[in-house]
This record gives structure tokens, sequence and C-alpha cells, in this order.
């Protein structure tokens, strides 16, 4: 049965909103209501004696900051929290052995600086990290950036020896692996050490703001340029073939062209074993995806491909019989601490401050996520202090740089995962196999390490989907990251970055200087006052765009003007004959209610075009035509009000800029909806001189209105908004 649906009548009546006051403007406000505390200015003595004062509450405060854990493990809630934790825990340090084994090799390190890596950096994050939920350790994007400079400081070619086959005449070339692995492994611990310096640095002094000129689109389009390194880099374990690594600009193409060239030699049984995980690998994870619901915890795919490939390697020798790279020795225990050689620093200083920046803005994004998911909040300085001493302190134990990653981080929080004492029991799992069962390992292929990173690749290769849903809705942002994707591709990691952050800062630039600009005519549903015209612009002003604001002030207020003025002019040329012998000025703009006036006409007067509407005259010779000197309006437009509603802050050029409005139109002016800070930085600009002054300032454009209205008789000195 249909039914129709009629308004309520008895419904409530809209809420009305009134308000009566007087009409403001900033002198009124300044002088009347605004009293701003007079404070006397401190001595730099004052100053340090107030940043230096300790007292207990001080000292607790900073105690909590520093050691976040002070804040939550005093108040632990074992019987809520624990079992979640230990479940959480062993999960993720089960996921998290072969990926680090794993992204050693990307690392271009031993894997066994994986298992460091895994746990040295996770311990320390419990205790003076803020996030609760993210999982600290070896990351894809990071341990790529970080073998692109070990190979370029330690490349193949510096460890190349001759071996004589018998005769003087026929040498054999190879590669001393063991003092090239060292050198390598002292470049990877060299930087890690810069990379936490620099990044506890910038904690100390408050930069945590740096992450936010990493806009979404550049990190999603960077990280997907470095899934494609990634997966090109894992090609040749995958194959089992034996090819260079490379670094530097257009290293991705080189890499992808020795593959192919030398792809005829490619491991048949390699290829197979590799193949074969890889399916396991998606067919578990396509399982937890679908019945993630259903399951308690996930399917640990990872650990079993590592179990079961190390197993067959281990009973068919596939080393031995079948050519098949394995991970080799895999020492037990830890390494002593040994300090790095800090010779190398020189040549890694660009690189570590690019590694730092992207984990920082790796961790504090996700960190971020789950705070805002959970209802706590995280510090994004203390994220950077947190960093930094996890790569600083652990690479005396020889780990390589680390930031958070994104699977683990998942797997912790959807198992269950409260706090860090998850990490922490992931990290003990770690250390177990480092201590008593590494040599498990050994007989793991390299092949099966790459199918565990090529599949984890899946989730940033979903990334390129961004490019359609970019287009829907910003092709500024969808421009940043075609920029940063291809830029990291092909210049590689480091300048990718560069290129990408610096395009991102010029579409700031652009933005400001393209921003939209409008008059009271030109918005939606909204009626001019007569003799009255408002223009707003969406952007500050300063050097950059205040050329482009009076530009935009011309073309929107002036020249509509003259345009209409000369429509009008042609018009009453055609209804009117003119005295050839007395040219006279009329006005035909009857509809605008202004008070006509005949002129006298004489070829000596001068007026300047480009002045406001209803201003706007033109400058005549000797050999204008008669046609085109007759009545016309004295002044239809008496005021223009600026808009500056989104006006953040004003240079001196911009304030210039404004003031050149007084010579390119002869109407009072006023500025509405002027901001404090503005106000403030005018003064110091001695922006309120000569015609400009604070009574031309209202806090409202309606107060403008207003004010403006009450004179109808255009002045003789003009007005600004």
């Amino acid at each position: 049965m249909e039914q129709h649906v009629t308004p309520c009548e008895d419904a409530p009546p809209p809420l009305m909103y009134r308000v009566e006051r007087p009409v403001f403007d900033e002198a009124y406000l300044h002088t009347q209501l605004l009293h701003p505390r007079e404070r006397s200015p401190k001595t730099i003595r004052q100053r340090l004696a107030q940043q230096l004062h300790c007292s207990s509450e001080r000292a607790k405060a900073i105690a909590l900051s520093f050691l976040p854990i002070l804040t939550w493990l005093p108040s632990y809630p074992v019987k809520e929290y624990l079992f979640g934790d230990l479940v959480s825990g062993l999960s993720t340090g089960v996921m998290q052995l072969p990926q680090g084994l794993a992204y050693a090799m990307l690392a271009a390190v031993p894997p066994v600086y994986g298992l460091y890596s895994s746990f040295y950096p996770v311990l320390l994050y419990t205790f003076f990290g803020t996030s609760r939920h993210i999982s600290i350790g070896t990351f894809a994007v990071i341990s790529l950036m970080i073998g692109g400079v070990v190979v370029r400081e330690a490349p193949d070619s510096m460890f190349t020896i001759q071996a004589l086959n018998g005769t003087a005449t026929n040498t054999t070339v190879f590669i001393d692996t063991e003092a090239r692995d060292a050198r390598r492994v002292h470049v990877a611990v060299v930087l890690t050490t810069l990379v936490g310096v620099i990044q506890l640095v910038l904690g100390l002094l408050r930069f945590g703001f740096v992450a936010i000129y990493l806009t979404e689109p550049l990190v999603r389009g960077f990280t997907t340029a470095a899934a494609v390194h990634v997966f090109i880099s894992q090609l040749k374990y995958l194959l089992g073939i034996q090819t260079p690594r490379f670094s530097g600009p257009l290293s991705a193409l080189h890499s992808v062209t020795a593959v192919f060239s030398d792809i005829t030699s490619t491991n048949v049984t390699t290829l197979i074993v590799g193949g074969v995980c890889m399916v396991v690998l998606y067919c578990v994870k396509d399982l937890n995806e679908r019945f993630k619901k259903k399951l308690p915890v996930p399917i640990p795919g990872e650990i079993i491909v590592v179990m079961v490939s190390t197993g067959i390697s281990y009973g068919l020798s596939l080393s031995e019989n079948y050519q098949v790279d394995v991970v080799r020795t895999i020492p037990s225990g830890l390494l002593p601490p040994a300090i790095p050689d800090f010779s190398l620093l020189p040549n890694l200083v660009t690189d570590s401050i690019a590694i730092a920046v992207v984990g920082f803005s790796m961790g504090i994004s996700l960190a971020k996520i789950f705070a805002l998911k959970h209802g706590y909040s995280v510090d994004g300085n203390q994220e950077l202090i947190a960093l930094g001493l996890c790569n600083f302190v652990s690479s005396f134990s020889h780990t390589f740089a680390i930031t958070c990653s994104m699977s683990r981080s998942l797997v912790q929080e959807s198992t269950g995962g409260n706090t860090q004492i998850a990490g922490l029991l992931a990290s003990m799992v770690v250390l177990l196999v480092v201590v008593a069962i590494g040599f498990v390992f050994q007989p793991l292929p390299q092949t099966a390490l790459a199918a565990i990173i090529m599949v984890n690749l899946l989730g940033m290769f979903k990334q390129f989907r961004d490019i359609p849903a970019l287009w829907r809705t910003s092709k500024i942002e969808l421009a940043i990251w075609l920029v940063a994707f291809v830029a990291s591709v092909l210049l590689g990691l480091d300048l990718g970055l560069l290129v990408a952050l610096g395009f991102a800062i010029l579409s700031v630039i652009y933005r400001t200087q393209s921003s939209e600009t409008c008059d009271s005519a030109s918005l939606f549903q909204a009626a001019e006052c007569t003799g009255i015209k408002i223009f707003h612009s969406n952007s500050s002003i300063y050097f950059a765009n205040s050329d482009l604001y009076l530009n935009a002030l011309k073309e929107k207020v002036i020249s509509a003007a003259v345009s209409r003025k000369r429509k009008l002019k042609k018009e009453s040329a055609e209804r009117e004959s003119q005295n050839h012998k007395s040219p006279q000025k009329m006005s035909a703009d009857v509809e605008l209610g202004v008070t006509h006036e005949v002129v006298a006409g004489g070829g000596s007067q001068n007026h300047l075009e480009g002045q406001g509407n209803g201003q706007v005259a033109e400058t005549h010779t000797e050999s204008d035509s008669e046609e085109t000197r007759f009545l016309e309006p004295l002044c239809p437009v008496h005021t223009l009000i600026l808009d500056w509603t989104p006006v953040n802050f004003i240079d001196s050029v911009g304030a210039k800029a404004i003031k050149l409005v007084r010579d390119l139109i002869s109407t009072r002016r006023a500025l509405g909806s002027v901001q404090k800070c503005n106000i403030t930085e005018q003064k110091c600009l001695s922006f309120f001189t000569g015609v400009a002054t604070p009574e031309m300032v209202f806090p409202t454009v309606h107060d403008a209105v207003l004010h403006s209205r009450r004179r109808t008789a255009p002045p003789t000195i003009p007005a600004i908004q």
C-alpha cells in the first residue's frame, strides 16, 4: 500500500540567530574593547632561569615523557591484557623471524644481522616508544635504501681475486665474499649510527613536525616505487642466477637488463621451490583475509614456508645436489658490542638524512592510525627520540636501521595486542632463535626468502589503485604521486625522494599563486549592495602571489567596470545625438540611481584608465572621436571591500601591493574579516600610514558593508577593506 508523507504541521520553527551590536572597526576594538596585558620583556637570564628551573613535578613530567612505559606499566591490567599481549607477541615474533632473515638480503648483509635488528631495537622501543601497537623492526623500504648505500660503498668489484688455473695464462676471477660481507656490515652499522643520531637530535629539538612535509600521495608513490625496486632485486634469487647489484640512477633498469640477459642460466630447481613458496604464501594470506573474523590468530604462513623449505633443503641436500643457494652460516649467540668505523661518515650524511626522515614518517603515520583507533595519543617528538635511540644504541650491537612494519603491526594489533608487552615478547622469540636454534635455518633456501619478500609486496602494489581515485578527486595530488613514483624508480630512492619533496613544495606554491578569486556578484545567491564591491581571494598575500592578486583585482573589479562603462556609452550614443560643437558627458546608467552631471568637455582633461567601477575614464587626445565623449556616472561604486577571511599572513611585499590599490582605484577601501595576527603584522610593516588607518579595518565583512552603506556619497580619499 502506497503511503504519502506530508509535512508535519506541528513541526518546530527553525532556529533563528540574531545579533545586534554596533559596527566595530579595528581602532575601536583596540582602544575600547581589547586591552592587551602589558608585559615587561624578560631578560635572557630570566628566560634561562625559567627553562632550567627544576622541581619535583617537572622532574616527574620529564621522566614520564622520556620513558612512556612508566605511564602505563604501573597500572597494567594483567587479567585483561596479558593473554592478548602473549598471543600477539608470539604471533608477531614468529612473523618477525623470516622477515628479519629476508630483509637482511635487501640490506646486502648476511641474514643473521636481520635477526639482530629484530631483537635490540624492539626491546628498546618497549621502554621509549609512545605507540602501543606498532611493530618495530626490519622493513622492506628502509632495508632496500640501506642496501643501495652499502652496495655503492662496497661493490663486488672491490673484492675480486684472480686465481691461477695451473698455467700463468689461465686465471679465474672470484669474489672474496667474506671480506665483502664484513665491509658491507661496517657500512650498514655506521649508516645506522648516523641515522640514529639525526633522529635523536631532531627529536630533542622538537622537530617532530617534519613528517608533515611527506604528504600521503608522496609517501604512497614513493613506497610503490620502492616495492618495484624490491621486486626487481629479488628476481635473481627467485631464478637462481648470479648478477651484480646496482645502485644509483637507472639501477632498476640495469638490474632488469642484467636478469634478462642471463635468464638462460636459470636454476630450475630454485625456480620451482620459490614458485611453490609464493603460491603457498599467497593462499595463506588470502585465507587469513577471508576468515580473519573466524580465526583466533592468523595462520603463520611465513614460518610454515621457512620450516618446510628448510626441511626439504636439508633432506634433499638442495645446495650440494641441485646448486640451490642457501643461507649457510648462522652463528649462535649474540656478538659483543663494538664501536663502528666512523671514518665512513662523510660519504653517508645525505643518505642517512633520507633514511631517518622516511623511517620516522613510516612509523609516525602508522602510530597515529592505531592511536586514533584505540583512543590514545602519540608524541611525534618522543617517537623521533625513541627511533633514534633504537638505531643509535643498537648499531653498537651490529644492527641496521629499522622502522615500523605495516604487515607485522597489523598482525600485532589484530591478534589482541594492547601494549608493547607484545613487542617485548616478540623480541624474546627472536632472541631464543639467535641464541639456541639459529643453526636450524642454515639450509634455508634463499629463494624461499625471496618468495616471502615478493608476496609481502602485494599490499604496496595495491597502491596503484590510488591513480584512478586521485584522478577523480585531485589532479595535483595525482601529479605528486606520479612524480614520486617515476622519480624514485628511475633516479633511485634517495634522489627520487628529494625530487618528490621538491615537487610537493612547488605544488603548494602553485596552489597559493593560483588561488580562486571572485567579487560579490559572482558568489552564489549573492545580491550586490549599490556602490559596494567585495573582492575575495582564497590565499594569503605574500611575495609569490602579490602581483597575481593585483591582476585578479583588476580583472574582476576594474576590467568589469571598464567593459560595463563602454557598453553604456555605446547604448547612450545610439539613443542621443551629440552636439559636435560643444561635446558633453552624460550618463546612461539610470538603473544605478546615481546622480548625473553635465560636464563641459575639454580636450585637455586627462583621466586615468583602470580606475574603480564607475570611476573609469579614458585618456582623450585631439584625434579621439567625438562619439566617445558624453555624459557618464560620476562614481557608481564608492567602496571596495577586500575580504581577508582566508588570509593567514601577509608580508612586506603583500602590504605594498595592497597600498597600490589606492593608486589603481579612486574608491574608498576597507579590509573585512581580518585576523588578529594579520593586524599585528600590518602594524609591524607600518601598513597604517597615510590614508590607511585602523578605522578601515573591520572584524567581519558585514561590519565593513554596514559602515560603507552609511556613506552614500563617494569620498575624496579612498577607503580600504
